[in-house]
């Protein structure tokens, strides 16, 4: 049996202990064996790997419901390989895969395909979700029969057409399948632009200058604009009243869509909603200052203020990253034709340190994406949970560079900022994949399972 003694920490995500309460953790072999406040037992130290915190922040590793790892398809961009490695540099020990992978994740194959290329190769634990398009209700029963339900986080719903991007399904497999996710629980996960909009939008910016080529970046906000946001994310609420099944609304970028929603904790909601680390850049508010790297869908709007308060008011639930790299080649051409997405997973722990309380990004971060999609023992530091942790301590002013970036893509939209808190430790089921802010190569980590609430949610 391995041992692992963290002692001297200031632990948050903790149950049983008041945030930044200076305490202990004790791992046997990939679970947390025990915990607790102050110092540990001399007895303890016994056969461990003793490990002093010196004081730094030891919170449960976090979970990012909402990435994109580019393999199948897209290796050029990423790998399952090359981003979770750049997940546990940022502090993320899970991750939720979306589906527009080439080929889309829409079948029974393709989902088995993505968990068999994973294991061993994933430094961060992992779980896919599976796209809503025709056939769905083929894939949800080959997927709950042959390979268990418990392996599918979500069923993610493309409203708004995005980059890879699938057609819904026909109305009446529509129909079906929010019946399905109804009765299982199966939270579904919804992309919301309304496309009409959208294409009102692009057709006047291309009568104003002239080509589709011509329309400059500065237009993207406009195109994909607020009101595409709001009008869809009120199609996707009504869906989901009308047939009881749980949705999650996926990147969440205006004031005007969180008013939408209600606060409180997860447990008690039908409707969840998720934010990014780029939608809550105080930053990026300003249009003169987005570049290229900010180009992503939906558009950065200038809401990041009155999101920041919709998560301290509980009207959004998560904060996941949206994580999308793209070659610096592919991010030219203007609002129209450049790529939309940004790798932004390595960065956004200590960048959301400058402006969020600790414990408020362990709760959006760990615990509410643990309760929305039934991740079984992760997310928190309890006796009996998996040893997902990272160790957090203090640096000197660093400024982010894309030297920094461990992604193949070789950029991050957070380039220039100011950090002054930095990843040191990461452990993945027990074993160390960060030390001492470096990689150690130990690619650990295990299929997530998911345990979903059952019934509809209307009743």
């Amino acid at each position: 049996m391995s041992k692992t003694l963290i002692y001297n920490a200031r632990i948050v995500g903790a149950p049983s202990l008041t945030p930044l309460t200076p305490g202990w953790v004790l791992v046997e072999d990939d679970r947390i064996a025990a915990l607790g406040a102050g110092d540990p037992a001399d007895s303890m130290r016994t056969g461990a790997d003793a490990i002093d915190a010196a004081g730094a922040m030891l919170l449960p590793g976090l979970i990012d419901s909402h990435v994109h790892f580019r393999e199948p398809g897209l290796t050029h961009k990423g790998t399952i390989a090359s981003e979770s490695a750049a997940a546990v540099l940022g502090g993320v020990t899970s991750f939720i895969e979306m589906p527009n992978t080439v080929p889309a994740t829409t079948d029974k194959a393709a989902f088995a395909d993505k968990l068999e290329r994973a294991k061993g190769t994933s430094a961060a634990n992992y779980g896919f979700m599976l796209g809503a398009a025709d056939g769905v209700m083929t894939a949800l029963e080959d997927i709950d029969r042959q390979l268990g339900a418990d392996l599918l986080p979500a069923v993610k719903l493309f409203m708004g057409t995005t980059t890879g991007g699938m057609a819904m399904p026909r109305p009446d497999q529509l129909d079906q399948m929010l019946s399905y996710c109804a009765d299982s629980g199966i939270p579904v996960v919804v992309h919301a632009e309304d496309n009409a909009i959208i294409a009102d939008n692009t057709a006047a910016a291309i009568a104003r200058y002239g080509s589709a080529e011509a329309v400059p970046l500065s237009e993207h906000s406009s195109i994909r604009s607020a009101e595409a946001c709001l009008s869809c994310a009120r199609q996707a609420i009504d869906m989901a009243l009308s047939s009881g099944a749980r949705l999650h609304l996926a990147h969440v970028s205006t004031a005007a869509e969180a008013a939408l929603l209600q606060g409180g904790t997860p447990e008690g909601k039908q409707i969840t909603a998720e934010t990014t680390p780029m939608y809550l850049d105080g930053e990026f508010c300003d249009p003169e200052k987005r570049t290229w790297r900010h180009k992503i869908n939906p558009a950065v709007k200038s809401d990041a203020m009155e999101l920041r308060r919709a998560l301290a008011d509980g009207l959004i639930d998560t904060i996941a990253t949206d994580h999308a790299p793209h070659l610096p080649s592919e991010k030219g051409g203007g609002a129209l034709k450049a790529a939309s997405g940004a790798p932004s997973v390595q960065f956004a722990l200590p960048v959301m340190l400058e402006y969020l309380a600790p414990e408020t990004i362990v709760e959006k971060m760990a615990v509410n994406p643990a309760a929305i999609f039934g991740v079984m023992k992760r997310g928190k530091i309890e006796e009996g949970f998996y040893a997902d942790l990272v160790l957090v301590e203090k640096c000197s002013r660093h400024i982010i560079a894309d030297t920094d970036v461990a992604s193949p893509c070789g950029w991050t939209p957070f380039k220039g900022h100011a950090v002054y808190n930095r990843v040191a430790f990461v452990w993945v089921n027990g074993k160390i994949a960060v030390a001492n802010g470096s990689l150690t190569g130990t690619a650990a980590g295990q299929p997530l399972r998911f345990a979903h609430k059952q019934g509809k949610q209307n009743q």
